[in-house]
Formats: structure tokens, C-alpha cells, sequence
């Protein structure tokens, strides 16, 4: 699953595109400040920014040129500076695509799932490590070569932490991706729920889990391997 963090502070306009590009592959998190982004951007993992450049608390450029000095991470810039001098600086500072309002959201879909493409490879939908053998495609789960019983829910989970372990997921996010079936509201106790049951029938020690981790105050993670 692609995290894409949309800094935006129009909020009819952040709800259209978040509506336009999200999917069962790809998740938005829509920040209308700076101050908002940054603390989104330091709780999880993203893929791709798109960047307004003019903000009400400063300017997403300034922004983009700090996060090249720590991070390769795929930007769009999204903006009415609409001057060649405006799309070189952009460009010049970092951004990997720049994109002048009005536009069309076809278009963005486009350039956002090129630059997602962009060397980048698939996630595979096969998993093994630890004793562990979970096929999604197939919805096949093992575990020391035992046949696992998963819930379709517990499939949805375990699939969004696999395919991004290593990274923080946070609760947020989870219960946006894995409860989609249009309730209005779910209470956070269905995630830990969930959580324990997948370590129950998982891990080794389930007390004392070694793949599915909790990352107190932010979410979930699946350990690499």
C-alpha cells in the first residue's frame, strides 16, 4: 500500500484530490499546515509528498529544501505559481514534478502513480520469514507448515503491515485501510482486537511478540525480515 502525504491547505480542494487518488493500493493523509505536515511526516513513512508552496504558516518550498537534506522521498509540487521562474525554482530545489493550479485531476492521478512506479518494485504477494508462510493471493497462511484460519479482516491487517514492514503504520491509518466497509465510526477497540488476535495465532509467543509490534503512542508495526 502507497502513503502519500498531501500538504494543502484549501480544504475543499485537499478533500477532492484525496478523494481522486485514494484506493485499496493508495492511502492520503491530508495536512493543512506546515506545523501539521511535519508532525505527519514524523510519525510515518510516506512514498510521495505533494507540496503546496504557499502556506498560511510558510512556504512548502522551504520545506522541500530541508527535506533534501535527509530524504530522496518522491515530491510534487502543487501550486498556482504558475511563472518559469517559479517551476525552475521548484524543480532546481528538489521537486521531482510541478503542477499548476487549475489542473485536472486525471492528470495528477497520472504523475502520481509515475512517480510511485518510478523504480520502485511491486509487493510481492507472498510472505516468508520466521516460520511463517502467508499468501495472499491464494489466502493461504501457515505457520510451521500448519494451516492458519484468518478472518477477512485479519487478512486485510496483516496484509497492510507486511506489505509495509519496517514502517510504522499508524492506528489512524489502519482502521482507514482495513475497515472500509462505510461506517461512520469504529471504535479503536476493534484494532486491538485484532492485533491480539493475529498475534495469538502468529507469533511464537504472542505475550512477547517478535513480528507484530506495537509502537506505543503511534501504531503497529510488522518487523522486517
Amino acid at each position: 500500500m502507497w502513503e502519500v502525504l498531501l500538504l494543502e491547505d484549501d480544504a475543499a480542494l485537499g478533500r477532492g484530490v484525496r478523494l481522486a487518488l485514494q484506493s485499496e493500493k493508495l492511502h492520503v493523509t491530508r495536512c493543512g499546515t506546515l506545523v501539521q505536515a511535519r508532525e505527519a511526516w514524523g510519525r510515518g513513512a510516506f512514498d510521495l509528498l505533494i507540496l503546496d508552496v504557499n502556506l498560511p504558516d510558510g512556504s512548502g518550498l522551504e520545506w522541500l529544501r530541508e527535506l533534501r537534506r535527509e530524504s530522496a522521498v518522491p515530491v510534487i509540487l502543487l501550486t498556482a505559481n504558475d511563472m518559469e521562474t517559479d517551476i525552475v525554482a521548484g524543480l532546481e530545489t528538489g521537486a521531482d514534478d510541478y503542477i499548476t493550479k487549475p489542473f485536472s485531476l486525471a492528470v495528477l492521478r497520472a504523475r502520481v502513480n509515475a512517480q510511485l512506479r518510478r523504480g520502485t518494485p511491486a509487493p510481492s504477494a507472498c510472505y516468508e520469514a520466521e516460520g511463517l508462510s502467508l499468501d495472499f493471493e491464494r489466502m493461504e497462511f501457515r505457520r510451521d507448515g500448519q494451516i492458519v484460519e484468518l478472518s477477512k479482516t485479519e487478512q486485510k491487517l496483516l496484509r497492510v503491515l507486511v506489505e509495509n514492514r519496517g514502517r510504522t503504520v499508524p492506528r489512524e491509518t489502519l482502521l482507514d485501510r482495513v475497515w472500509t466497509d462505510g461506517a461512520e465510526y469504529v471504535e479503536e477497540n476493534a484494532l486491538s482486537v485484532t492485533v491480539k488476535r493475529l498475534r495469538d495465532k502468529l507469533e511464537e509467543m504472542p505475550s512477547k511478540p517478535r513480528l507484530l509490534k506495537t509502537v506505543y503512542g503511534i501504531g503497529y508495526t510488522w518487523v522486517a525480515k
